[in-house]
């Protein structure tokens, strides 16, 4: 069985304070990006996770077999062969691993009959991490606490297109946060996507992390820069990676170095 796990975009990331477990207490919007990767589960005599194309780090922590790993704690489900085709960039802000390990509940859930509830998966997918929750439903959803805490946006950005732009830089979770000072903004994220038009974003929404890593990175204060310039009525970095993404209208024509990793498409 085979399926297709997808990127999102953070429309909007404030960062309200530092909790005693040692997260950070956010509020966003997640949106969903139609690009994708590929992964296939198969029954098979021993378990393994296979990959090919983006190279993914050999650091121990596979996140798609702790998924699997997850479920068999508490289902007798059979040996299987995981392959992943990687595709959406690692350290981007894009969620790529946190899709991968909620698209392998949701797979080995329907291969195995498992009927499980959406409730149950997001129970399992916020055990893994805190974007991967958002996967199970997979579309435009708030979000508070440490990104586990859902409910549905009501917003569409369904016929914009979306120009994403990741330039080979890996921000870790750790960097990003390291230099951040949470506060409370005067407008939540719902607040700004109920009162204001897309087109009046570029005012009020903020991502938290751009203040300290444009200084850190000024490329992506240059690509945010140029989207804008190309006609994006909206710009953004995306969660706390390094993938910068443009809104537009019509289809946009942007020309970036050939070591940066670029993907366009409609919403």
């Amino acid at each position: 069985m085979v399926v297709f796990p997808n990127a999102k975009i953070n429309l909007g990331l404030n960062i309200l304070e530092k909790r005693p477990d040692g997260y950070h207490e956010l509020e966003t919007c997640f949106y969903p990006v139609p690009w994708k990767e590929a992964l296939e589960i198969i029954p098979s005599s021993k378990t393994e996770v296979t990959t090919s194309g983006i190279e993914i780090p050999e650091d121990g922590d596979n996140i798609i077999l702790k998924a699997y790993q997850l479920l068999r704690s508490d289902y007798e489900l059979p040996d299987v062969k995981i392959h992943l085709h990687k595709a959406i960039p690692i350290g981007a802000g894009l969620g790529g691993g946190s899709a991968d390990a909620a698209f392998t509940l949701t797979l080995l859930n329907n291969l195995f009959s498992l009927e499980l509830k959406d409730d149950q998966l997001i129970n399992y997918a916020s055990r893994l991490g805190a974007d991967c929750a958002f996967f199970i439903k997979n579309k435009p959803m708030l979000a508070r606490g440490i990104g586990e805490i859902l409910t549905a946006a009501n917003i569409t950005l369904t016929g914009k297109y979306i120009l994403l732009v990741y330039p080979n830089v890996h921000i870790s979770t750790k960097e990003a946060y390291s230099n951040i000072t949470p506060k409370s903004p005067n407008l939540s994220i719902k607040d700004i996507l109920d009162e204001f038009e897309p087109a009046d974003w570029k005012e009020h929404l903020k991502n938290d992390f751009e203040e300290s890593l444009f200084d850190t990175y000024p490329i992506l204060q240059q690509m945010k820069a140029e989207l804008y310039n190309s006609g994006a009525f909206y710009a953004s970095m995306s969660g706390s990676g390094s993938c910068m993404y443009g809104l537009y209208e019509k289809e946009p024509e942007l020309d970036f170095p050939s070591d940066y990793t670029v993907w366009s498409g409609k919403l």
